[in-house]
């Protein structure tokens, strides 16, 4: 069974029909809920089959746990243990399902690997986007003990929330706190949201189709394949390119699923913000994936801790949560390592941000006899080193994502060779004259981020003002580009698979 992507005729289709259908029944709220919750299942059914069933077990389950959360909050005695106890069910649950659908083969095979134990297990098929679902209910239940937020009486407004369709495959991670008072309000898409939704759709498709899917296919995944074919230069230019497909690719997708979900009325948070602009990595973590940035933030950085410990304790927080973030991409050991390798990037420029900080700090001697530690002003230096900054994160973003994309260790051990003892910089020229299309991409996908901001939004302001007729025959522009540049077998988005 093909799922139901949104860079396919048949979506297209089936989105405009249902689109007219929804404006024809929105005055009804019954009627648009149940229409939406069935569109939603269809969607979620032809990614995944029967597993929608888990999916609507997952709804009835938070809405019940939901509702005792809200009983036991009003209760005099044993409430606080009784809300305790749900959110460990809660999290027990989804963690569980996690453990069994996305990391049970991946256990078996590792102790059979390290022990006597010869664990044979057939393949367990992975309920599509049960990530990003897991981590709503989680987020559901805990902001309901945290007490910031009241829990949905109404069961067929907490379906709609769960099997909301637009990021339910690849995100945005939606949390509960951000879109059911949404659902309660009935809203209804403004002339605004429109334009809006439908420049994200044009800028999405543009990024997945055009830029990710052409990079991918016609050089990446080749060198990836078999790096040792290729030179060191070669092998990193396909490091570079990787890193700017999976940006095409994944927040072409977010940009698709914030736009279908303002054209029926609904807003979420922005997930990508130029995250090559990054000075250091943990800028990058603020402006990459943001919704899983701070999901990992809030629902596990803090509760272990956080920043209020010692300062050892704070790096170990951070560390772990980077690892567990590299687990949840998917059942491979390749992810923790990639995980692992950003936490200690993390940790490291903490610690050098510290050293820094107290570097450039002056010691004042204060009335009352203390000595505090005053920051100086920015330098002329620190504002050249901007760029170059921005130019060494990409550059060591892009070399941590060869665990991202490479199937072992054993191929990132092969390109590092390539790189270090075989580079051949000779065949640069040769590179571009033979790529130059591809070349031209990266460029293109890169220099999305070195444009002023300022820039582009005063052009999306320009298509968001202009008439319907206008955004209707741009769009239909961009759908007929893209259906001349795409490969010849659909390619489904990277995220898909976590």
């Amino acid at each position: 069974m093909q799922p139901l992507l949104f860079n396919t005729g048949l979506f297209l289709v089936l989105f405009v029909a249902f689109l007219c259908i929804y404006r024809l029944v929105r005055g009804v709220r019954v009627l648009k809920m149940a229409l939406v919750i069935l569109f939603s299942l269809y969607f979620y059914y032809k990614s995944s089959g029967f597993s929608c069933l888990i999916l609507l077990g997952v709804c009835v389950s938070d809405w019940v746990l939901g509702l005792l959360m809200d009983k036991a909050a009003s209760m005099q005695r044993g409430s606080d243990a009784l809300r305790r106890l749900i959110v460990f069910v809660n999290v027990a649950a989804n963690v569980g399902m996690l453990a069994y659908f996305k990391y049970f083969n991946l256990i078996a095979d590792t102790l059979s690997h390290f022990t006597t134990m010869d664990i044979r297990v057939e393949t367990i098929l992975l309920p599509a986007g049960i990530s990003f679902f897991t981590f709503r209910s989680i987020s559901y239940i805990v902001d309901l003990y945290r007490g910031q937020l009241k829990a949905c009486r109404n069961l067929l407004d907490y379906i709609f929330f769960l099997t909301f369709f637009p990021p339910l495959l690849a995100g945005p991670v939606v949390r509960a706190k951000d879109m059911l008072p949404q659902v309660y309000s009935n809203p209804v898409a403004t002339r605004d949201m429109t334009s809006e939704g439908i420049w994200l759709i044009i800028t999405g498709l543009i990024k997945k189709v055009v830029i990710a899917d052409f990079i991918s296919g016609n050089f990446v995944e080749r060198v990836f394949d078999n790096p040792a074919l290729y030179s060191g230069f070669e092998n990193l230019m396909a490091t570079f390119g990787f890193t700017v497909q999976l940006y095409c690719d994944f927040s072409g997708y977010s940009d698709m699923a914030i736009g279908i979900a303002l054209l029926l009325g609904y807003r979420f948070m922005e997930n990508f913000n130029a995250p090559f602009k990054a000075q250091n990595p943990t800028e990058f973590w603020h402006r990459w994936h943001i919704s899983l940035s701070t999901w990992l933030r809030d629902y596990v950085y803090i509760p272990l801790g956080g920043n209020r410990c010692s300062r050892p304790r704070m790096y170990f927080n951070q560390f772990a949560t980077m690892v567990i973030g590299g687990l949840w991409h998917g059942a491979s050991w390749m992810y923790v390592i990639w995980g692992a390798v950003h936490g200690g990037l993390l940790v490291v420029h903490k610690m050098y941000r510290r050293v820094i900080s107290l570097a450039a700090s002056d010691a004042v001697l204060t009335e009352s006899g203390e000595m505090v530690m005053v920051e100086s002003g920015p330098s002329a230096l620190s504002r050249w080193m901007r760029p170059v900054n921005m130019i060494l994160t990409f550059v060591m973003v892009s070399l941590t994502f060869m665990f991202f994309r490479a199937p072992s260790m054993d191929d990132v051990a092969m390109m590092w060779h390539q790189i270090l003892f075989d580079f051949h910089l000779s065949v640069a020229p040769q590179f571009v004259e033979s790529y130059l299309t591809i070349v031209l991409l990266m460029i293109g996908g890169y220099m999305i981020h070195i444009t002023p901001s300022r820039m582009t939004r005063r052009v999306r302001s320009v298509f968001e003002a202009s008439p319907a007729f206008v955004q209707a025959v741009i769009l239909a522009l961009v759908i007929l580009v893209v259906i001349q540049v795409r490969q010849s077998d659909i390619v489904p988005f990277i995220y898909l698979q976590y």
